[in-house]
């Protein structure tokens, strides 16, 4: 059983807030929920959604989760157990890479992510972690005990309801909680929500030239008849002028009508509707939102190697620094014992494979740590996964180079 060593509460001892069921209410106005609902998972049905949250569940994904110690100099803590759990398998049934995935979409699509840390519950091992899972972020709900009704000592409760309708108390200690945006510290705000009519708009836009294409791009318009009809007959006609009108197996065909009769078209241009230039604000807005770069969803406008140089650079420091920033100190906090923080442990992911597809800034980057003192050369060698070398263990340093306190002392 997945949470064996937590508290299993009754329904009746948690009451969950009423909503309104927004699909029932969408039918019974008439209206199909899936055209315009982009709450949750429905948003990824919209392509720019859907690619900014790709962008930023790859580039989490590809990035290693490393443990290092700070005491007496960095260095990697690869002998720590949980170093083999977040860089290869945090858990029994998916890799690192789909597990960093899964809770960066998740994080983005509601604006929380949660992972359940399954410790050993007995035995020589009692208490270290075998395992840690990702929490559908629908099913859970957060508690602030400011009155001390469960414990004094956390304030913060987690109320997970499993699919068999199971409820689970998980303590805050119990959980890694990765927040988006929060207005309040302690949950946070759906992307999907605050950026609906964003969203709608775009997926209005798309559904609009679906539809148009569907129907060959023929025009809506106006039937005139001398005369009168009854309604049967006016709902006869328009269903059989637009059987034959309509649809892309009658595109650019001749529409035959009867005698007294006369179509009108009613025509909007794109252009004249400016769809292209809305259609192009709605996407560049839902990008900002998300810190993704324009390039990143293929809007080459005005687009230069220096430019899309220089967003790389902004993408990492606007956008990617803060989220590894959040990732890495939740991870601290709660996978380390105190006493393991204060001997200096601690989680951080290696932005710098992002340069794997770039030799030519990785051997730059190299040449200059090596020549100016920072790398060895071994040190160099061994990010490139290359055998150290005899000699390659020393500092190198320009000859010509000496302390700033002797400046000048050549001259005397």
């Amino acid at each position: 059983m997945l949470f064996r060593n937590q508290k299993k509460i009754k329904n009746a001892e948690i009451t969950p807030n009423w909503s309104p069921d927004f699909n029932e209410l969408m039918t019974f106005l008439g209206i199909a929920p899936d055209t315009i609902n982009v709450a949750g998972k429905n948003a990824l049905k919209e392509i720019v959604v859907y690619t900014c949250i790709k962008i930023l569940s790859d580039t989490m994904s590809k990035l290693p989760c490393k443990i290092y110690q700070d005491s007496g100099g960095i260095r990697k803590a690869t002998e720590h157990y949980l170093y083999p759990l977040l860089k290869l398998r945090p858990n029994l049934y998916m890799s690192a890479s789909d597990f960093w995935k899964c809770l960066e979409s998740q994080r983005n699509i509601y604006g929380n992510s949660y992972d359940w840390i399954d410790f050993v519950p007995n035995g020589r091992n009692a208490g270290k972690i075998q395992g840690i899972y990702p929490l559908d972020s629908t099913k859970m709900r957060i508690y602030v005990d400011d009155v001390g009704l469960w414990s004094s000592k956390n304030n913060v409760w987690y109320v997970y309801t499993d699919n068999l309708g199971n409820e689970y108390k998980l303590n805050a200690s119990n959980l890694l909680h990765f927040k988006g945006l929060t207005n309040d510290g302690l949950v946070g705000m759906s992307p999907i929500e605050v950026l609906k009519l964003n969203i709608e708009n775009a997926s209005a836009a798309e559904q609009f030239l679906n539809n148009s294409f569907k129907n060959g791009m023929q025009t809506a318009g106006i039937v005139n008849y001398i005369g009168d009809l009854s309604p049967q007959a006016e709902e006869n006609f328009r269903k059989n002028f637009e059987r034959m009108a309509n649809g892309l197996q009658n595109a650019n065909r001749i529409s035959l009508l009867p005698i007294g009769y006369t179509y009108q078209p009613i025509s909007v241009k794109l252009t004249d509707a400016q769809f292209l230039e809305n259609t192009m604000l709605t996407e560049r807005q839902i990008a900002a939102a998300f810190g993704v770069k324009l390039y990143q969803i293929n809007d080459l406008e005005k687009t230069s190697y220096a430019s899309t140089s220089e967003a790389n650079r902004e993408f990492y420091v606007d956008t990617l620094m803060a989220i590894l920033t959040m990732y890495e100190q939740e991870l601290t906090y709660k996978l380390f014992l105190p006493q393991e923080i204060m001997q200096g442990y601690y989680i951080k992911f290696n932005p710098d494979v992002i340069l794997r597809g770039d030799p030519k800034s990785r051997y730059e980057a190299y040449a200059i740590a090596i020549q100016n003192g920072i790398k060895t050369p071994n040190e160099a060698r061994a990010l490139e996964e290359d055998p150290p070398l005899e000699g390659g263990d020393q500092l190198l340093l320009n000859g010509n180079m000496i302390p700033a306190t002797k400046a000048g002392q050549q001259y005397q």
